[in-house]
Protein backbone atom coordinates (compact mmCIF):
# COMPACT_ATOMS: atom_id res chain seq x y z
CA UNK A 1 0.00 0.00 0.00
CA UNK A 2 0.99 3.51 -0.64
CA UNK A 3 2.25 5.76 2.59
CA UNK A 4 -0.57 7.43 4.21
CA UNK A 5 -0.21 11.31 3.59
CA UNK A 6 -1.07 12.84 7.48
CA UNK A 7 -2.31 16.42 7.39
CA UNK A 8 -3.14 18.86 9.93
CA UNK A 9 -6.65 20.52 9.37
CA UNK A 10 -6.45 24.14 9.52
CA UNK A 11 -9.93 25.21 9.98
CA UNK A 12 -10.95 28.61 8.19
CA UNK A 13 -8.36 30.86 7.93
CA UNK A 14 -7.19 33.45 5.63
CA UNK A 15 -4.92 33.57 2.19
CA UNK A 16 -2.50 35.64 3.63
CA UNK A 17 -1.85 32.76 6.60
CA UNK A 18 -2.57 29.75 4.09
CA UNK A 19 0.14 30.97 1.63
CA UNK A 20 2.84 32.21 5.00
CA UNK A 21 1.84 28.16 6.24
CA UNK A 22 2.62 26.81 2.71
CA UNK A 23 5.76 28.28 2.37
CA UNK A 24 7.28 27.44 5.80
CA UNK A 25 5.24 23.68 6.25
CA UNK A 26 4.95 22.67 2.77
CA UNK A 27 2.43 19.16 2.09
CA UNK A 28 1.75 18.88 5.85
CA UNK A 29 -1.30 20.94 6.01
CA UNK A 30 -5.20 20.23 4.38
CA UNK A 31 -7.19 23.76 4.37
CA UNK A 32 -10.63 24.17 5.22
CA UNK A 33 -11.52 27.40 3.26
CA UNK A 34 -14.53 29.43 2.98
CA UNK A 35 -14.83 30.21 -1.04
CA UNK A 36 -15.04 33.97 -0.52
CA UNK A 37 -11.45 34.12 1.01
CA UNK A 38 -10.22 32.56 -1.62
CA UNK A 39 -12.52 34.48 -4.63
CA UNK A 40 -11.03 37.91 -3.12
CA UNK A 41 -7.27 36.08 -2.52
CA UNK A 42 -4.14 37.87 -4.48
CA UNK A 43 -2.13 35.00 -3.20
CA UNK A 44 -1.44 31.74 -5.73
CA UNK A 45 -4.39 29.20 -4.77
CA UNK A 46 -2.95 26.21 -3.20
CA UNK A 47 -3.09 23.00 -5.34
CA UNK A 48 -6.50 20.81 -5.54
CA UNK A 49 -5.20 18.51 -2.78
CA UNK A 50 -3.90 20.95 -0.43
CA UNK A 51 -7.12 23.11 -0.20
CA UNK A 52 -10.95 22.67 0.74
CA UNK A 53 -13.58 25.51 -0.58
CA UNK A 54 -17.07 24.54 1.59
CA UNK A 55 -19.61 27.39 2.97
CA UNK A 56 -18.31 26.80 6.75
CA UNK A 57 -21.46 27.31 8.26
CA UNK A 58 -22.73 23.95 7.02
CA UNK A 59 -21.37 21.39 9.50
CA UNK A 60 -22.66 18.28 7.57
CA UNK A 61 -21.89 19.71 3.90
CA UNK A 62 -18.05 20.34 5.74
CA UNK A 63 -17.76 16.86 6.92
CA UNK A 64 -19.37 15.21 4.18
CA UNK A 65 -16.92 17.11 1.77
CA UNK A 66 -14.08 16.43 4.42
CA UNK A 67 -14.19 12.84 4.46
CA UNK A 68 -14.94 12.21 0.08
CA UNK A 69 -11.41 14.49 -0.11
CA UNK A 70 -9.72 12.70 2.79
CA UNK A 71 -10.27 9.05 0.94
CA UNK A 72 -9.67 10.61 -2.54
CA UNK A 73 -6.37 12.00 -1.83
CA UNK A 74 -5.56 8.59 0.58
CA UNK A 75 -5.34 11.11 3.51
CA UNK A 76 -5.63 10.98 7.37
CA UNK A 77 -5.65 13.56 9.44
CA UNK A 78 -3.22 13.95 12.49
CA UNK A 79 -4.25 17.59 13.85
CA UNK A 80 -6.60 20.55 13.83
CA UNK A 81 -5.41 23.89 14.29
CA UNK A 82 -7.08 26.71 13.96
CA UNK A 83 -6.18 30.54 13.59
CA UNK A 84 -9.52 32.82 13.40
CA UNK A 85 -12.16 33.23 16.57
CA UNK A 86 -15.06 32.72 13.86
CA UNK A 87 -13.74 29.70 13.36
CA UNK A 88 -12.85 27.55 16.56
CA UNK A 89 -16.09 26.02 17.27
CA UNK A 90 -16.01 24.14 13.51
CA UNK A 91 -12.64 23.18 14.52
CA UNK A 92 -13.64 22.07 18.18
CA UNK A 93 -16.76 19.53 16.13
CA UNK A 94 -14.10 18.34 13.43
CA UNK A 95 -11.58 17.93 16.09
CA UNK A 96 -13.88 15.40 18.33
CA UNK A 97 -15.32 13.85 15.27
CA UNK A 98 -12.09 12.42 14.32
CA UNK A 99 -10.91 12.22 18.40
CA UNK A 100 -7.94 15.26 17.54
CA UNK A 101 -6.67 16.88 20.40
CA UNK A 102 -8.59 20.78 20.76
CA UNK A 103 -10.30 22.45 22.62
CA UNK A 104 -13.87 21.37 23.33
CA UNK A 105 -16.98 23.28 22.08
CA UNK A 106 -18.02 23.96 25.58
CA UNK A 107 -14.60 25.59 26.19
CA UNK A 108 -14.62 27.73 23.12
CA UNK A 109 -18.11 29.16 23.68
CA UNK A 110 -16.96 30.14 26.89
CA UNK A 111 -14.47 31.83 25.27
CA UNK A 112 -16.55 33.49 22.32
CA UNK A 113 -19.56 34.69 24.90
CA UNK A 114 -17.61 37.89 26.68
CA UNK A 115 -20.28 37.97 29.37
CA UNK A 116 -20.00 33.84 30.34
CA UNK A 117 -16.46 34.36 29.95
CA UNK A 118 -15.98 37.01 32.61
CA UNK A 119 -18.56 35.53 35.06
CA UNK A 120 -16.36 32.16 35.20
CA UNK A 121 -13.52 34.51 35.36
CA UNK A 122 -15.36 35.91 38.68
CA UNK A 123 -16.31 32.50 40.12
CA UNK A 124 -12.79 31.71 39.81
CA UNK A 125 -11.99 34.99 41.94
CA UNK A 126 -9.93 36.52 38.65
CA UNK A 127 -10.75 40.04 38.23
CA UNK A 128 -12.09 41.39 35.17
CA UNK A 129 -14.14 44.42 34.55
CA UNK A 130 -17.74 44.11 35.78
CA UNK A 131 -20.36 43.08 33.06
CA UNK A 132 -23.91 43.01 31.97
CA UNK A 133 -25.66 41.45 29.21
CA UNK A 134 -28.01 43.90 27.70
CA UNK A 135 -30.94 43.96 25.10
CA UNK A 136 -32.59 47.28 25.20
CA UNK A 137 -30.81 51.51 24.79
CA UNK A 138 -32.87 51.51 28.92
CA UNK A 139 -30.43 48.53 29.68
CA UNK A 140 -27.32 50.22 28.12
CA UNK A 141 -27.56 53.74 30.22
CA UNK A 142 -28.90 52.11 33.36
CA UNK A 143 -25.49 49.89 33.49
CA UNK A 144 -24.27 53.31 33.18
CA UNK A 145 -25.81 54.66 36.03
CA UNK A 146 -25.39 52.22 38.03
CA UNK A 147 -21.39 51.91 37.44
CA UNK A 148 -21.40 55.67 37.18
CA UNK A 149 -19.45 55.35 33.73
CA UNK A 150 -17.68 55.75 31.35
CA UNK A 151 -18.23 52.21 30.00
CA UNK A 152 -17.77 50.23 27.07
CA UNK A 153 -20.34 48.68 24.60
CA UNK A 154 -19.44 45.85 22.28
CA UNK A 155 -20.91 42.83 20.85
CA UNK A 156 -21.32 39.29 22.94
CA UNK A 157 -19.30 37.58 20.55
CA UNK A 158 -16.90 39.97 18.83
CA UNK A 159 -13.27 39.98 17.70
CA UNK A 160 -10.54 42.94 18.10
CA UNK A 161 -11.78 45.94 18.19
CA UNK A 162 -15.07 45.56 15.93
CA UNK A 163 -17.80 47.67 16.88
CA UNK A 164 -16.48 48.54 20.37
CA UNK A 165 -17.46 52.03 21.54
CA UNK A 166 -16.07 54.01 24.83
CA UNK A 167 -19.55 55.73 26.42
CA UNK A 168 -18.74 59.10 28.47
CA UNK A 169 -22.21 59.66 28.90
CA UNK A 170 -26.14 58.55 28.62
CA UNK A 171 -26.92 59.78 24.88
CA UNK A 172 -23.40 57.41 24.16
CA UNK A 173 -24.88 54.67 25.46
CA UNK A 174 -27.88 55.52 23.69
CA UNK A 175 -26.00 56.79 19.82
CA UNK A 176 -23.49 53.68 20.25
CA UNK A 177 -26.36 50.75 21.14
CA UNK A 178 -28.26 51.37 17.73
CA UNK A 179 -24.89 51.53 15.81
CA UNK A 180 -24.15 48.27 17.29
CA UNK A 181 -27.32 46.85 16.65
CA UNK A 182 -27.09 47.89 13.52
CA UNK A 183 -23.74 46.93 12.63
CA UNK A 184 -24.53 43.46 13.87
CA UNK A 185 -28.26 43.07 11.59
CA UNK A 186 -25.79 43.94 8.59
CA UNK A 187 -23.47 41.06 9.52
CA UNK A 188 -26.01 38.65 11.16
CA UNK A 189 -24.99 36.40 8.17
CA UNK A 190 -21.09 36.93 9.76
CA UNK A 191 -20.06 33.46 11.22
CA UNK A 192 -18.38 35.72 14.16
CA UNK A 193 -21.78 36.78 15.16
CA UNK A 194 -24.06 33.54 13.61
CA UNK A 195 -24.22 32.02 16.36
CA UNK A 196 -25.43 34.73 18.39
CA UNK A 197 -27.49 36.29 15.78
CA UNK A 198 -31.21 36.43 17.25
CA UNK A 199 -34.25 38.97 17.20
CA UNK A 200 -32.73 40.86 20.18
CA UNK A 201 -28.67 42.00 19.89
CA UNK A 202 -26.68 40.54 22.46
CA UNK A 203 -24.90 43.59 23.63
CA UNK A 204 -22.33 43.01 26.17
CA UNK A 205 -21.85 46.63 28.62
CA UNK A 206 -18.50 46.47 30.87
CA UNK A 207 -17.07 48.94 32.70
CA UNK A 208 -14.50 50.67 31.15
CA UNK A 209 -10.86 50.00 33.16
CA UNK A 210 -8.23 53.01 32.85
CA UNK A 211 -4.74 51.50 32.18
CA UNK A 212 -2.02 50.12 29.68
CA UNK A 213 -3.30 47.57 27.89
CA UNK A 214 -1.28 43.76 26.91
CA UNK A 215 -1.49 40.62 24.93
CA UNK A 216 0.57 37.40 25.44
CA UNK A 217 0.55 34.57 24.04
CA UNK A 218 1.35 31.23 26.57
CA UNK A 219 1.19 27.27 26.05
CA UNK A 220 -1.06 25.68 28.78
CA UNK A 221 -0.22 21.76 28.79
CA UNK A 222 0.65 19.30 31.41
CA UNK A 223 -0.96 22.25 34.06
CA UNK A 224 2.30 24.33 33.30
CA UNK A 225 2.35 27.74 30.99
CA UNK A 226 4.97 28.40 28.99
CA UNK A 227 4.62 32.30 27.98
CA UNK A 228 5.54 32.82 24.03
CA UNK A 229 5.70 36.57 24.09
CA UNK A 230 4.03 39.05 26.59
CA UNK A 231 3.38 42.73 24.15
CA UNK A 232 1.99 46.46 24.82
CA UNK A 233 -0.19 47.78 23.09
CA UNK A 234 -0.22 51.35 21.90
CA UNK A 235 -3.73 53.18 21.04
CA UNK A 236 -4.47 56.61 19.18
CA UNK A 237 -7.15 58.61 20.86
CA UNK A 238 -8.03 59.60 16.89
CA UNK A 239 -8.78 55.71 15.68
CA UNK A 240 -11.45 54.13 16.75
CA UNK A 241 -12.19 53.31 20.16
CA UNK A 242 -10.10 49.81 20.98
CA UNK A 243 -7.77 49.96 17.66
CA UNK A 244 -4.31 48.13 18.44
CA UNK A 245 -2.50 50.97 16.38
CA UNK A 246 1.19 49.12 17.48
CA UNK A 247 2.44 46.78 19.55
CA UNK A 248 5.40 46.75 21.23
CA UNK A 249 7.43 43.56 22.09
CA UNK A 250 8.49 42.76 24.45
CA UNK A 251 6.21 44.35 27.18
CA UNK A 252 7.33 44.88 30.49
CA UNK A 253 5.23 44.47 33.22
CA UNK A 254 5.14 46.53 36.55
CA UNK A 255 7.40 45.50 39.11
CA UNK A 256 4.17 44.32 41.30
CA UNK A 257 3.40 41.73 38.76
CA UNK A 258 5.50 38.75 39.88
CA UNK A 259 6.67 36.28 37.24
CA UNK A 260 5.07 33.49 39.13
CA UNK A 261 1.91 35.36 40.11
CA UNK A 262 1.79 35.89 36.16
CA UNK A 263 1.67 32.70 35.21
CA UNK A 264 -0.72 31.62 37.92
CA UNK A 265 -3.06 33.99 36.28
CA UNK A 266 -2.25 32.97 32.89
CA UNK A 267 -3.22 28.87 33.96
CA UNK A 268 -6.27 29.84 35.59
CA UNK A 269 -7.52 32.54 33.47
CA UNK A 270 -7.45 29.26 30.92
CA UNK A 271 -8.89 26.73 33.29
CA UNK A 272 -11.53 28.90 34.16
CA UNK A 273 -13.44 28.99 31.03
CA UNK A 274 -12.58 24.78 30.79
CA UNK A 275 -9.29 24.85 28.54
CA UNK A 276 -6.91 22.11 29.63
CA UNK A 277 -4.09 22.09 26.76
CA UNK A 278 -4.20 25.10 23.98
CA UNK A 279 -1.86 27.98 22.46
CA UNK A 280 -3.84 30.87 24.14
CA UNK A 281 -3.81 34.54 23.40
CA UNK A 282 -4.77 36.65 26.93
CA UNK A 283 -5.38 40.25 26.31
CA UNK A 284 -5.41 42.20 29.78
CA UNK A 285 -4.94 45.57 31.43
CA UNK A 286 -2.92 46.77 33.98
CA UNK A 287 -4.59 48.82 36.62
CA UNK A 288 -2.81 50.17 39.34
CA UNK A 289 -0.18 47.48 39.40
CA UNK A 290 -2.77 44.45 39.38
CA UNK A 291 -4.10 42.20 35.60
CA UNK A 292 -7.27 42.88 34.81
CA UNK A 293 -8.26 39.90 32.42
CA UNK A 294 -10.49 41.15 29.15
CA UNK A 295 -10.36 38.27 26.59
CA UNK A 296 -8.65 35.06 26.03
CA UNK A 297 -9.18 32.83 23.14
CA UNK A 298 -7.29 29.38 22.32
CA UNK A 299 -5.21 30.61 19.55
CA UNK A 300 -2.48 33.08 18.83
CA UNK A 301 -2.73 36.37 18.70
CA UNK A 302 -3.23 37.95 15.05
CA UNK A 303 -3.04 41.49 13.51
CA UNK A 304 1.10 41.79 12.87
CA UNK A 305 1.86 40.07 15.95
CA UNK A 306 3.32 36.78 14.16
CA UNK A 307 5.35 38.56 11.93
CA UNK A 308 7.18 40.84 14.62
CA UNK A 309 7.81 37.56 16.98
CA UNK A 310 9.42 36.02 13.91
CA UNK A 311 11.49 39.25 13.24
CA UNK A 312 12.21 39.82 17.26
CA UNK A 313 12.63 36.25 18.31
CA UNK A 314 12.97 34.36 15.18
CA UNK A 315 9.98 32.14 16.21
CA UNK A 316 7.30 31.30 13.52
CA UNK A 317 3.68 30.90 15.54
CA UNK A 318 2.52 29.53 12.40
CA UNK A 319 4.28 26.42 11.96
CA UNK A 320 4.06 26.08 16.04
CA UNK A 321 0.57 25.52 16.15
CA UNK A 322 0.72 23.09 13.64
CA UNK A 323 3.41 21.09 15.77
CA UNK A 324 1.04 21.50 18.91
CA UNK A 325 -1.60 20.20 16.81
CA UNK A 326 0.50 16.85 16.33
CA UNK A 327 1.11 17.18 19.92
CA UNK A 328 4.96 17.26 18.97
CA UNK A 329 7.43 18.84 21.39
CA UNK A 330 7.95 22.55 20.82
CA UNK A 331 11.09 24.16 21.02
CA UNK A 332 10.41 27.31 22.54
CA UNK A 333 14.12 29.17 22.29
CA UNK A 334 12.98 32.49 23.25
CA UNK A 335 16.11 35.02 24.35
CA UNK A 336 15.77 36.43 27.87
CA UNK A 337 16.12 40.26 26.64
CA UNK A 338 15.76 41.47 23.52
CA UNK A 339 16.21 45.15 22.19
CA UNK A 340 12.28 46.52 21.57
CA UNK A 341 10.91 46.36 18.72
CA UNK A 342 7.16 47.87 17.41
CA UNK A 343 4.93 46.39 14.93
CA UNK A 344 3.16 49.25 13.41
CA UNK A 345 -0.38 48.87 11.85
CA UNK A 346 -0.99 50.88 8.37
CA UNK A 347 -4.38 52.44 8.36
CA UNK A 348 -6.46 54.54 6.00
CA UNK A 349 -7.12 57.74 7.11
CA UNK A 350 -9.96 58.11 4.47
CA UNK A 351 -12.39 56.25 2.51
CA UNK A 352 -12.21 55.91 -1.33
CA UNK A 353 -10.52 54.05 -3.56
CA UNK A 354 -6.97 52.91 -3.54
CA UNK A 355 -5.23 55.05 -6.48
CA UNK A 356 -1.54 54.79 -5.25
CA UNK A 357 0.63 53.65 -2.39
CA UNK A 358 4.18 54.23 -2.30
CA UNK A 359 6.51 53.16 0.67
CA UNK A 360 10.06 53.76 -0.55
CA UNK A 361 10.52 56.60 2.22
CA UNK A 362 9.19 54.22 4.63
CA UNK A 363 11.68 51.55 3.78
CA UNK A 364 14.48 54.02 3.59
CA UNK A 365 14.45 54.43 7.34
CA UNK A 366 17.45 52.79 9.50
CA UNK A 367 14.67 52.07 11.67
CA UNK A 368 12.38 49.94 9.69
CA UNK A 369 13.22 46.35 9.80
CA UNK A 370 10.07 45.31 7.40
CA UNK A 371 7.16 46.57 5.58
CA UNK A 372 4.41 44.36 4.31
CA UNK A 373 1.81 45.94 2.36
CA UNK A 374 -1.67 44.00 1.47
CA UNK A 375 -3.33 46.64 -0.73
CA UNK A 376 -3.19 47.49 -4.07
CA UNK A 377 -4.16 50.59 -6.67
CA UNK A 378 -8.21 49.95 -7.06
CA UNK A 379 -8.63 48.13 -3.11
CA UNK A 380 -12.17 49.85 -2.16
CA UNK A 381 -11.67 51.48 1.50
CA UNK A 382 -14.03 51.59 3.88
CA UNK A 383 -13.34 52.79 7.35
CA UNK A 384 -15.14 51.41 10.85
CA UNK A 385 -17.73 51.17 11.80
CA UNK A 386 -18.75 50.48 8.05
CA UNK A 387 -16.26 48.26 8.14
CA UNK A 388 -13.30 47.12 10.24
CA UNK A 389 -11.11 45.07 7.42
CA UNK A 390 -11.02 47.04 4.85
CA UNK A 391 -9.09 50.39 6.06
CA UNK A 392 -5.88 48.07 7.32
CA UNK A 393 -3.31 49.00 4.40
CA UNK A 394 -0.59 46.60 5.96
CA UNK A 395 1.94 46.98 8.56
CA UNK A 396 5.82 48.17 9.41
CA UNK A 397 8.27 46.88 12.17
CA UNK A 398 10.59 48.77 13.17
CA UNK A 399 13.35 49.14 15.79
CA UNK A 400 12.63 53.00 17.69
CA UNK A 401 14.98 55.35 18.81
CA UNK A 402 15.18 54.34 22.83
CA UNK A 403 15.63 58.29 23.79
CA UNK A 404 12.20 59.00 21.99
CA UNK A 405 8.37 58.47 22.87
CA UNK A 406 7.51 55.34 20.68
CA UNK A 407 3.97 57.09 19.96
CA UNK A 408 5.41 60.10 18.49
CA UNK A 409 7.82 57.87 16.30
CA UNK A 410 4.60 55.78 14.77
CA UNK A 411 3.07 58.70 13.61
CA UNK A 412 6.38 59.82 11.85
CA UNK A 413 6.67 56.99 10.19
CA UNK A 414 2.90 56.47 9.49
CA UNK A 415 3.23 59.77 7.77
CA UNK A 416 6.33 58.11 5.33
CA UNK A 417 3.90 56.01 3.87
CA UNK A 418 2.30 57.99 0.67
CA UNK A 419 -1.05 57.10 -0.31
CA UNK A 420 -3.42 58.38 -2.84
CA UNK A 421 -7.25 58.25 -2.46
CA UNK A 422 -9.80 58.72 -4.96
Amino acid sequence: MPPVDQRVLVVGTTADYIEWIRACAPDQVLFLTEPAVRQAADEPTPFRHEEILCDLTDERQVLEVLVRHLDEWQMTLDGVACYDCESMALAARLAGVYDLPYPSLQAVNNCRDKFRCKALWRAAHLETPAARKIGSVDAATSFFRETGGPCVLKPLSGSGSEFIFRCDSERDCERYYRNIAQGMERRRNHRLYQPFAGDTPDILAEAYVDGEEYSCDFVLENDRVTVIRIARKLLFDRDPFGTAKAYILPGILPATIGTDEFKQTLSRSAMALGIRRAVCMLDFIVHDGRMVLLELAPRPGGDCLPALLRRCHALDVLPLMLDFARQKPLALHLSASHRPMVGLRLHAGQAGTLVDIEDHDLRRDPRVQEVHLMRRPGHRIQRPPEDYDAWLLGHVLFVPDPDRDVATQCRELHDKLTIKIG
